[in-house]
């Protein structure tokens, strides 16, 4: 998985980090997008669509918690965000086969 600079610095600024560690902030949002994907279903974290903007924020979430060492806690905490997204990804995805 692929991090665009563009996201990357976003969430360095979401986070306020201003010093340069972007190699493993680049793996904890990597592996949050692969999570969220798994759990959810495909989306685009580069993208502008309502879908996408939701997702990223998701993923945002997930690797600031998985960067404060509280991963264990997410899945809890945004239950609700998680279902929510996937089933906004499962109506989209039924809207484009035309069902």
């Amino acid at each position: 998985m692929t991090i665009t600079p563009e996201v990357l610095n976003k969430f360095k600024e979401r986070m306020h980090i201003s010093h340069n560690e972007d190699d493993n902030l680049k793996s904890l949002l990597s592996s949050s997008v692969i999570a969220i994907k798994k759990s959810c279903g495909p989306f685009e974290i580069s993208g502008n669509t309502d879908i996408d903007i939701q997702a990223r924020e998701l993923v945002f979430e997930r690797t600031r918690y998985a960067y404060n060492d509280a991963l264990e806690y997410f899945k809890e905490n945004f239950l609700s965000e998680i279902t929510s997204l996937g089933l906004a990804i499962e109506m989209e995805r039924m809207k484009d086969a035309g069902l």
